[in-house]
């Protein structure tokens, strides 16, 4: 009665094909090419050069501030969260310890 009955593997049913023949192939080796030639660089003062507009600069300086504030709060609220934790467990251990003084005295 509490002896677990273990299932019977079913057997495949339907047509079983064989396995695919793969073909080897061959590998011609190809012509090889000469490599291209090197190009020179281009002069630096090609270069497009960034230019800030007093908007793109606010900006700049509204998102740099955004993500301090938020990174700054996520930071602040797991700290917050770390002590209050800290400080309910300790309670429970005093509140803990009491109870069981209290418990040893009355014996």
């Amino acid at each position: 009665m509490f002896r677990p009955k273990l299932p019977t593997m079913p057997q495949p049913t339907g047509i079983v094909t064989p396995p695919a023949v793969i073909e080897p192939t061959t590998i011609t080796p190809g012509t090889p090419s000469t490599p291209p030639a090197p190009v020179a660089p281009a002069p630096v003062s090609s270069r497009p050069t960034i230019q800030l507009t007093p908007g793109t600069a606010l900006a700049l300086v509204g998102g740099g501030t955004a993500v301090v504030l938020v990174v700054g709060a996520v930071l602040v609220s797991m700290l917050l969260a770390v002590a209050i934790t800290g400080a309910s467990v300790a309670v429970c251990a005093v509140v803990l310890r009491s109870l069981l003084a209290s418990g040893n005295r009355r014996r």
